[in-house]
């Protein structure tokens, strides 16, 4: 196996399942260079529908240059609303040109249509009961250009070792224009913070119950990647923990850092949960994202470590637990459902290796929380190292608030239909929810992360 670049190593991605050298080249050279689609599946209700019953009007907004929570702000900003009646069903990058669902509470759609932003869309949909909530799509689809490839005559050669690990299930794709390929359903970068991979380490202060040390992992923490004057600010917040004195180096576009900050220059930072309360100043949706963050990265760490062991991911061992696919899939579309699972021991191992080869079942492994239950057997002890080397356990997430997780299980391997074009080169591809293009695309152009 192939080591992966030591800022992706960081975060628990410790190798590239395909040997070949990469093309190479950019992603995100300009926002339309990476399209992102949200694969719907959500039921609507007429915009005339009763407003009492159905309170949250849903829309559909393309999105161009724009960070799904800075979308979020500004938006709730122009309606005079509070930012937490405003919801989405997955935060997207913004150096992309994205299309994926919204809603608002308790807003008159008059308000939503006469919203004004640079290189936003919106498009009104309907009425709901409920908010979107994270989840609420079943996948992504993605129209990806690698700019400047140094070396587009690699590709080939990566395909091949991806549709390789994809194992028996792959076929060789469904038409002659596209490659059946797998990859690790690693975490990408983005999941720990792209410049600055940090998150995962703020949750495992907070899993560990050190609410101090999770301020400092996010306020402090400086990372060479960033800018010099906020690497000076957050050296000053390590070295004297002056609160106020942040406040006053901490650059004003550092807004989540600066409101932790402003909370503990008020409650004095004497108590842990002052430092609690600093936490839960940010959106409620990254509160939850730093404890998910902690369990995206022991998640990354059991599957490398079953890559050095040389485990397979397209099929089962006895010990291992897997899931079953969702029968209410798009058509095209692997949809793991991990609400139905099922141990596999050495006697139903055969028929279980079955159902993997014909999609119909998943390999897994824990997300980490207060209900999980771990595998047996080699899986099993993987899982165990991982966790007893973060000092970690299910009970550590029975946490207040946000920050509770009764956790789940995720497939272990992500497949999907790739088609190329060569000139100029663009991949074309979906994926389920929850899963990561940049894993795909990280095998492809073996760049740096920053790249990607």
């Amino acid at each position: 196996m192939r080591e992966a670049h030591p800022v992706e190593q960081a975060v628990g991605m410790a190798y590239y399942v395909s040997d070949s050298d990469g093309v190479g080249g950019q992603l995100r050279r300009e926002p339309a260079a990476f399209g992102v689609r949200e694969i719907e599946a959500f039921d609507v209700e007429p915009i005339d529908a009763e407003r009492g019953a159905y309170p949250h009007v849903v829309f559909r907004a393309t999105l161009a240059g724009w960070d799904t929570n800075d979308f979020a702000n500004v938006l709730s900003d122009q309606l005079g609303i509070s930012r937490e009646r405003v919801s989405w069903a997955g935060t997207k990058d913004k150096h992309a040109r994205t299309t994926q669902l919204f809603s608002v509470a308790k807003v008159d759609p008059a308000g939503l249509e006469a919203i004004d932003l640079s290189d936003v869309e919106i498009d009104i949909l309907g009425r709901s009961g409920r908010p979107i909530l994270f989840g609420d799509l079943a996948g992504n689809a993605f129209e990806i250009e690698i700019s400047d490839p140094d070396a587009p005559g690699n590709l080939d050669a990566v395909l091949g070792g991806l549709a390789a690990f994809a194992g028996s299930a792959s076929g060789s794709g469904e038409d002659d224009s596209s490659t059946r390929i797998g990859v690790p359903n690693y975490f990408g970068q983005q999941r720990f913070g792209s410049q600055r991979p940090v998150t995962h380490e703020v949750g495992l202060a907070i899993a560990c119950g050190d609410w101090k040390d999770a301020v400092l992992a996010y306020v402090g923490n400086q990372h060479e990647r960033e800018r010099e004057d906020t690497r000076e600010s957050r050296a000053y917040v390590t070295e004297t923990e002056d609160w106020q004195g942040a406040l006053d180096r901490l650059p004003k576009r550092l807004g989540y850092e600066r409101s932790m900050c402003h909370r503990l220059a008020e409650n004095g930072a004497e108590e842990p949960e002052d430092f609690r309360a600093a936490l839960e100043t940010v959106p409620t949706n990254l509160q939850q994202l730093f404890v998910n963050a902690a369990q995206s990265y022991a998640f990354n760490r059991i599957l490398s470590a079953r890559l050095e062991r040389g485990l397979p991911f397209d099929e089962p061992v006895a010990g291992d637990v897997v899931c079953f696919a969702d029968n209410d899939a798009p058509d095209g579309l692997e949809l793991p459902d991990t609400d139905r699972v099922q141990r596999v021991t050495a006697e139903n191992v055969g028929t279980i290796r079955r159902h993997c080869e014909r999609g119909r079942a998943f390999v897994t492994a824990p997300l980490l929380g207060t209900e999980s239950e771990l595998a047996d057997g080699e899986p099993g002890e993987i899982e165990r190292a991982v966790f007893d080397d973060l000092g970690i356990s299910p009970t550590d997430f029975d946490l207040p608030g946000e920050f509770h997780s009764e956790g789940t299980r995720r497939a272990i391997l992500l497949r999907t239909e790739l088609s190329v074009e060569r000139e100029p080169l663009t991949l074309s591809f979906a994926l389920p929810k929850g899963s990561y293009a940049t894993v795909v695309l990280r095998e492809i152009t073996k760049s740096d992360p920053a790249d990607l």
